[in-house]
């Protein structure tokens, strides 16, 4: 069985969606495949999203599973059923790890800057020639992750092959025009009714080599600004249980900035030194947002 998994710490929409789409895809090709997490889904993933009812798989790991890492490339984090030296190839979009797969893997390892992994699964749709075949959840769940991680295509890392991959699913997937307010909306009404739990989905400890503060939270919704002038004493709160040093990027869709709330005067540095920032009362805000792997690839390279 081929197993198509991502990380461990979380089940975000890209890397749920990649995980079932592209095990549909080799099932298509005659590739018994299955989509599994250990992972908890985060916020990413509303109501509406999980009505689709395109559900992973309950897979019991076998001695001769084979597995492919969708959305993730960091081998320290990837779900705990995976085998690295069972690893046959690798979707993602983070930048750090190329060498160590390309060494393993060759060309089967498909790391490179995009707006989304989602879209890296569409190529492979593509190229097969089976995009007529695709479902209607997985079509759904694969433009909803390029919305998602795009930012609503404002991201910096979105590109042209981001937007044609939208395109080509969207009619596929029945999505409606107004489909990117209201999901983005949808995440926003989630992530406010449980704070704490939205901030735990989508927290990533940095390595001490990245230059970044160590614990860095990011939350995507329609109004960051609002959603940060409602709570920010309970985020201060939280996040400065978490460690020493801390950053939350929240991004807002509507106005394009990205609003960074950081833990003390060593977290601001830090950042500081590799952005431009105008910290005022333990905020910054950045036009165009910014995502935090773009950040976190900022960090590698200071």
């Amino acid at each position: 069985m081929r197993v198509v998994t991502s990380g461990s710490a979380y089940l975000d929409i890209d890397a749920y969606a990649c995980c079932i789409a592209y095990a549909e895809l080799l099932n298509r090709q005659g590739v018994p495949a299955c989509a599994a997490s250990s992972a908890a889904p985060n916020f990413s993933l509303p109501a509406t999203v999980l009505g689709w009812h395109a559900r992973l798989d309950d897979h019991s790991p076998s001695p001769g599973d084979e597995f492919v890492l969708v959305d993730v490339s960091d081998y320290h984090h990837v779900d705990a059923r995976v085998v690295l030296d069972q690893v046959v190839e690798v979707l993602d979009h983070h930048p750090g790890f190329e060498q160590f797969w390309a060494q393993r893997l060759g060309p089967a390892a498909d790391i490179r800057p995009i707006g989304a992994a989602a879209t890296l699964v569409f190529l492979r749709w593509e190229a097969a020639g089976l995009l007529s075949m695709i479902s209607q959840a997985s079509a759904a769940l694969l433009a909803t992750a390029i919305l998602d991680n795009t930012l609503n295509f404002t991201g910096q890392m979105t590109t042209a092959q981001d937007w044609r991959a939208y395109a080509v699913l969207a009619p596929l997937a029945n999505l409606a025009a107004d489909w990117p307010g209201v999901y983005f909306a949808e995440c926003q009404t989630a992530i406010e009714s449980d704070l704490a739990g939205a901030l735990a989905a989508d927290t990533k400890r940095m390595a001490a080599s990245s230059n970044l503060p160590q614990v860095f939270a990011q939350m995507t919704v329609w109004d960051a600004e609002g959603l940060v002038q409602r709570h920010q004493p309970a985020i201060v709160r939280w996040l400065a249980e978490q460690g020493e040093t801390w950053v939350l990027n929240a991004i807002s869709i509507r106005e394009g900035k990205s609003y960074l709330l950081a833990g003390g005067l060593a977290s601001q540095a830090r950042l500081s030194r590799l952005l431009s920032m105008d910290w005022r009362d333990g905020m910054a805000v950045l036009e165009p947002s910014l995502q935090r792997k773009e950040i976190v690839t900022l960090g590698l390279g200071a």
